[in-house]
C-alpha cells in the first residue's frame, strides 16, 4: 500500500519548499501526496462578517482561484521531478485549517502530515508558525513533519532524538523515524538532556529498551547537561550539523517543556532543520 502524505499549502514559496523537501525525502517510496489549500474570501467580498455560502459567486470564485493555483503547482512539479512512484491529489476547501487537516487525515487514511514552518510573508497565510505548532501539538493520529523555509533537501545522515528516558517506549512509535533513517542510511543520535548527571534505575531500563527498539538502525547515545532544553537541542544540532530533529509527542512533562511557546520559537519557528513529531 502506498504511503499517504498530506501537505497543506498556501501556494507561498515556503509551502512549495516544504512540498519539494517531502517529495525528495520519500523519493524511494510509493506515495500518494494530498495537497490541501484552505481558501479565504478577502479578495472577493467586502463583507467580512458573513462567510459566502457554497454555490455563491464569491465562494465559487475563491474556489476556482485555488484550483487554478493547484494546476500551476502540479505543472511546476511535473517539470521539476518525474517520479513514477508518486501520485498527486488536490483539495480546495473553505474549512478552518485544523478541521480541514483532521477531516483529510480521516478521509484519506493519512500516514504523515508535512508543513512549512511559515506562510506567505506579510499576508494572512494559513501556514504561519503558530499553525505548524498547532499541528505538532494537536494532531495525534499521525506524525507531523515541519520543514523550515530555507532548508534545501539533503539526504539526512543524522537525526537527533532528544529524550529524558522517563517514557516506556513502544516499537510502533518509531516506525516512521526508523523508516526515514533506513531509506537514507542515516544514524539516530539519541540526546539525553538532563539537569542531573545520574540516571535512575527506571531511566536506565528505558534506555536499554530504546536501544533494543533501535537495534536494526545505527544509533549512538549522547548526554548534555543543559537547563534550557530548546537551547541544548539547538546547540547540539548546530555543533554536529545534524539534519533533522525528532520527538515523540506525548502529554508528558518533558514534551510539555519542549513545546512551551518560547521553546517552540527557539526550536520550531527558527529551526534550521526539519522537525518530525511522532505519535
Amino acid at each position: 500500500m502506498n504511503m499517504r502524505i498530506l501537505i497543506p499549502t498556501d501556494f507561498s514559496k515556503n509551502a512549495l519548499n516544504a512540498i519539494r523537501y517531502t517529495i525528495d525525502l520519500y523519493a524511494k517510496l510509493n506515495c500518494d501526496f494530498y495537497f490541501l489549500n484552505v481558501f479565504s474570501f478577502e479578495k472577493y467580498t467586502t463583507n467580512s462578517l458573513n462567510i459566502p455560502e457554497k454555490g455563491s459567486a464569491e465562494f465559487e470564485q475563491a474556489k476556482q482561484e485555488s484550483e487554478k493555483k493547484f494546476e500551476k503547482l502540479i505543472d511546476t512539479l511535473a517539470l521539476e521531478v518525474e517520479n513514477l512512484k508518486h501520485n498527486y491529489y488536490t483539495e480546495s476547501t473553505s474549512n478552518y485549517l485544523s478541521e480541514a487537516i483532521r477531516h483529510n487525515i480521516n478521509k484519506n487514511d493519512i500516514d504523515l502530515v508535512a508543513m512549512g514552518t511559515k506562510g506567505a510573508t506579510g499576508s494572512k497565510g494559513v501556514l504561519f508558525g503558530s499553525n505548524t505548532v498547532m499541528a505538532m501539538e494537536k494532531i495525534r493520529k499521525c506524525p507531523v513533519l515541519a520543514i523550515p523555509e530555507h532548508v534545501s533537501f539533503n539526504s539526512p545522515k543524522e537525526i537527533v532524538f532528544p529524550t529524558d528516558y522517563k517514557d516506556i517506549y513502544k516499537r510502533s512509535e518509531f516506525r516512521y523515524l526508523t523508516e526515514v533513517a533506513k531509506m537514507h542510511n542515516a544514524e539516530i543520535a539519541i540526546l539525553h538532556l538532563e539537569k542531573k548527571k545520574e540516571l535512575t534505575e527506571s531511566q536506565l531500563t528505558n534506555k536499554k529498551l530504546l536501544s533494543s527498539i533501535l537495534s536494526e538502525t545505527p544509533h549512538h547515545f549522547h548526554t548534555l547537561i543543559e537547563k534550557n532544553l530548546g537551547k541544548g537541542i539547538q546547540n547540539f544540532v548546530e555543533s554536529r550539523e545534524s539534519d533533522m530533529v525528532s520527538f515523540i509527542n506525548r502529554k508528558h512533562f518533558f514534551f510539555s517543556n519542549v513545546f512551551t511557546k518560547p521553546l517552540i520559537k527557539e526550536i520550531g519557528y527558527d529551526s534550521e532543520v526539519p522537525i518530525l513529531a511522532l505519535h
